[in-house]
């Protein structure tokens, strides 16, 4: 088989598990599977960068000086520890240290500038895959293994010039990834990719947002049109609820790229939101699988023909820290007039709307955003909309959380809907505001965030999401 596999920040956040990662890629070899490594960079390392860059903005020269000394040792220790091959260890600290020099640079660049662009921050971010890869690609040669070593960019990602959040252009990625990794892989190298990171067509440095890690995998695994992606991580795969709320949550054995995208979503938190894109697009099957529990089946995304439903649900989810906004519409003002207005004022302000409903009658829109843009949102919305003829008043509920329940065997079952509602009244929780998108994957609503766990606990129950046969 031809697999891609990525390995997130938790499964090498230690030379332990970095050992034990490079011992689960060989062993995979030594089967005759032909694989991509796509690795993070080690946790909190992301975060840390962020601070410096930061603080180098502000012209924090000492706070930039014990940081990439902390950083180099911390990665060339972990080094020590998991390479005993001298010389390989020798190459890697040699290159870890390049690296090391190059981020010193850019840092101490940008504390002569005292100015941190979007451009510079993803650059400066870049460093923690690329050091991570580089440790990754040491262990996998002192385990005996021909490997080598690219970045998203050098491998041929190449994305537009939206620094923080880009996205890649698949026609030329496609094209240049065949050209560049292919060879690798077809003469047996197993090719270390960082994750994350990717290049305009000038050659500049992108990021493809938080967990892009994911993005980059179903991306190369496109790409090269490999058998399977396997997406590491530290659970067992996406679950039926999340098993902190619902202790009887089980694994969901298979899915489809339209059930996983709505469950990503709404907030599982087991890869990226935008990763199943390029494989839904190319045919490409996603597993989700735990780097600690090897020999789980975990949870196997495929096109939809290929996912028939057991049940008409496949999982319930909550997402807490959120917002409901209403917005009333004074009386004379169309439903299209307000939706326009409201949304093109959210838009200006790169807010993300979860979900929406509107009352055609009254020209009243509610909508839901994370809560820390809450405060914000309506001070926007009230300096816009209120006093101008469009809006009466700006409402917001921050003690709400959002319910979603999805499966792709709820499209065309009736009763589902008055199922779910019936179970959630029964626990006595209020519904603040519903939606359910075209496609009938998915139903949400809104409830007070005091009411959340009950509702959610009630509807794994009256899915039997705990029983195997559901899935």
């Amino acid at each position: 088989m031809r697999l891609v596999m990525k390995f997130g920040g938790t499964s090498v956040s230690e030379s332990s598990r970095i050992r034990y990662v490079a011992s689960i890629v060989r062993d995979h070899t030594q089967k005759g599977n032909r694989i991509v490594v796509v690795v993070s960079a080690i946790s909190e390392v992301t975060d840390k960068l962020i601070e410096a860059a930061e603080k180098a903005s502000v012209r924090d020269r000492t706070y930039i000086d014990t940081f990439v000394d902390s950083l180099a040792e911390m990665h060339a220790q972990t080094a020590r520890d998991v390479i005993q091959n001298r010389e390989i260890l020798e190459q890697t600290l040699k290159s870890l240290n390049k690296q090391i020099e190059d981020l010193e640079k850019v840092l101490i660049g940008i504390t002569y500038l005292g100015e941190l662009t979007a451009r510079s921050r993803d650059y400066v971010l870049s460093f923690g895959e690329k050091l991570s890869a580089i440790v990754m690609l040491g262990a996998l040669r002192d385990l005996g293994l021909r490997a080598e070593y690219f970045t998203g960019g050098e491998c041929g990602i190449v994305t537009d010039d939206r620094f923080g959040d880009a996205k890649p252009l698949m026609n030329i990625t496609r094209q240049q990834v065949k050209e560049k990794l292919g060879p690798v892989v077809e003469a047996g190298v197993v090719a270390v990719v960082t994750g994350f990171i990717a290049m305009t067509q000038d050659g500049l440095t992108t990021t493809l947002g938080r967990g892009g890690s994911d993005y980059t995998a179903t991306t190369l695994g496109a790409a090269l049109q490999v058998d399977e992606v396997w997406i590491w991580t530290d659970v067992d795969g996406l679950m039926t609820a999340d098993p902190k709320i619902e202790p009887s949550a089980r694994t969901i054995q298979t899915m489809s790229y339209s059930e996983a995208m709505e469950m990503v979503y709404f907030g599982a938190k087991a890869m990226h939101p935008r990763a199943l894109e390029p494989a839904s697009e190319r045919g490409i099957p996603v597993r989700v699988k735990n780097t600690f529990n090897p020999d789980n089946h975990g949870t196997l995304i495929v096109q939809e023909r290929q996912a028939r439903p057991k049940s008409v649900v496949k999982a319930v989810a909550m997402i807490s820290n959120v917002a409901l906004i209403t917005v009333t519409g004074l009386r004379g003002v169309g439903a299209s007039d307000i939706a326009a207005k409201v949304f093109s004022t959210l838009g200006e302000n790169k807010i993300d709307v979860l979900m929406f409903s509107q009352s055609s009658s009254q020209a009243n829109i509610s909508f839901v955003i994370p809560r820390t843009n809450s405060e914000k949102v309506v001070n926007t919305l009230e300096l816009s909309l209120l006093g101008t003829g469009f809006a009466k008043e700006v409402i917001p509920e921050t003690d709400v959380c959002v319910i979603a329940v999805v499966g792709a065997g709820m499209k065309g079952t009736p009763g589902v809907a008055a199922r779910v509602f019936k179970t959630v009244a029964d626990q006595r929780v209020n519904i603040h505001m519903i939606a359910q998108g075209s496609s009938e994957l998915n139903i949400s609503f809104v409830v007070e965030e005091s009411g959340g766990v009950k509702a959610l606990r009630a509807l794994h129950h009256e899915f039997r999401l705990d029983s195997q046969n559901s899935l």
